[in-house]
């Protein structure tokens, strides 16, 4: 028996244990955002490691969530299935609940993609990176809504997690890339012979014996040495996007990653430092005086709708709003738009349109090093308000975008073998350069 093995099948005997972990991360998740927001905006003098409030966003923003969107590529989602607070209080809030049937509605595989653009574009009218009282309306609305959800429907299951969680989609994506995984054996488990573990409790209502890859699997541990066909392996890094056009198409995994995790999230990373925001800002500012229409100047929106702090002299404008949408919008078309007219046409010159979901997925590597890069950019802005120089995080920084886009690029060329590839993957070449611009924008021609 290998050690993964091993591991995989320690999690299940060890399962009190990972339970009381995850109740552990429930505590320290609550109080670094209930605590906050409840205390004074910290003044202009304080510090990461004298004031709550800043330490709290540092954790959030500069820790917790860059580190965790790595874990999905190095571990595949044991975040969800043995850390995450949401996932833990919507099962347990299952269990105490009604236990209703899934409605169909609820059950459409496009709400992870809604979710995630609405809490993205919400999160920056708000700036839910900047204050504790817009982390605690977005996150904590979320984990209250996993807990009415938990309530409503089915008992000890995580109704949530599976249809409704604003990142679980982002997360599927990106644990396609994970060096381990639960690999289920389907003729093994149908051919054992008793006696026979007791079925376990896959909260995410997955069917165990038809389970294949990472995307889906909350790596919690709980069926691993199921009927002697569940365990834990290691496997290449490129396997689940490679098999694609081998799998169900599911048409909303490439719509998230090209409009959303690409282009809607970099609109949101960059609006703040691009030159074409502000002069967006100033045509239309200058439209509406032209028109002596002043009200969308005003700064008096409330702080849960726009971000309104007077007494830090951060306040948006009505204008300001209006901008920050117009921008996302215009970043998730220029981007995710290009990104999709350019692998339509690769399918196309290949020969195969149904090329376009299989190709669109090669693009995984970029997309999650574009969201490491833009979060961990508050982890750096943090560390240098403390006085950190830190030299070597542009060069870090060009090292990660590089090797996405060629680990994207030797993707789509295995992708595309045994077909006429040359000009197909010159788009797909194409794609992953206008992507990089963007990000090269933000972090170098901008910034110069």
């Amino acid at each position: 028996m290998s050690r993964l093995q091993q591991l995989g099948d320690g999690m299940r005997r060890h399962a009190r244990l990972i339970r009381a972990v995850q109740w552990a991360v429930v505590l320290v998740y609550a109080a670094l955002l209930v605590v906050p927001a409840l205390l004074p905006l910290p003044d202009s003098q304080a510090r990461v490691l004298g004031n709550l409030t800043l330490l709290a966003q540092f954790v959030f923003w500069g820790i917790w969530w860059p580190f965790v969107l790595l874990s999905m590529v190095l571990f595949g989602r044991l975040w969800c299935g043995v850390l995450c607070p949401e996932g833990s209080l919507s099962e347990w809030a299952s269990t105490h609940g009604r236990g209703l049937g899934i409605p169909r509605w609820l059950r459409w595989g496009g709400w992870p993609t809604v979710g995630f653009c609405l809490t993205t574009v919400y999160g920056q009218l708000i700036s839910v990176y900047d204050y504790a009282q817009a982390a605690l309306l977005i996150l904590g609305g979320s984990t209250l809504a996993a807990v009415v959800v938990g309530l409503l429907f089915v008992r000890g299951k995580r109704v949530w997690c599976r249809y409704l969680c604003p990142v679980s989609g982002v997360f599927a994506l990106l644990a396609r890339l994970a060096p381990v995984h639960f690999a289920v054996d389907e003729q093994r488990w149908k051919a054992n012979t008793a006696p026979r573990l007791p079925l376990p409790n896959c909260a995410p209502l997955l069917d165990i014996r038809r389970l294949q890859g990472a995307s889906d699997c909350h790596a919690c541990g709980r069926c691993s040495g199921q009927r002697g066909a569940v365990q834990l392996i290691a496997r290449s890094s490129n396997q689940e996007i490679l098999q694609a056009p081998r799998q169900p198409a599911n048409p909303w995994d490439a719509r998230l990653l090209l409009f959303g995790v690409i282009g809607l999230a970099m609109g949101a990373f960059q609006w703040t430092v691009s030159p074409w925001f502000i002069a967006l800002k100033q045509y239309l500012a200058e439209w509406l005086i032209s028109r002596d229409w002043l009200w969308p100047l005003q700064d008096n929106a409330p702080w849960w709708l726009l971000t309104h702090y007077p007494q830090l002299n951060d306040s948006f404008s009505w204008l300001d709003g209006l901008c920050i949408l117009l921008y996302l919008a215009g970043s998730s078309l220029l981007f995710g738009g290009g990104g999709w007219l350019l692998l339509r046409l690769a399918a196309y010159l290949a020969g195969d349109r149904a090329l376009f979901r299989p190709l669109a997925l090669t693009l995984t590597p970029l997309g999650g090093a574009g969201l490491f890069l833009g979060l961990s950019a508050t982890t750096v802005k943090l560390l240098r308000y403390e006085g950190w120089v830190l030299a070597w995080v542009q060069p870090l920084r060009a090292g990660i975008l590089l090797a996405a886009i060629g680990w994207c690029l030797w993707l789509a060329w295995q992708q595309l073998k045994g077909l006429p590839r040359g000009r197909a993957w010159l788009c797909v070449l194409m794609s992953t350069g206008l992507i990089g611009y963007g990000w090269w924008l933000q972090f170098w021609g901008w910034a110069s």
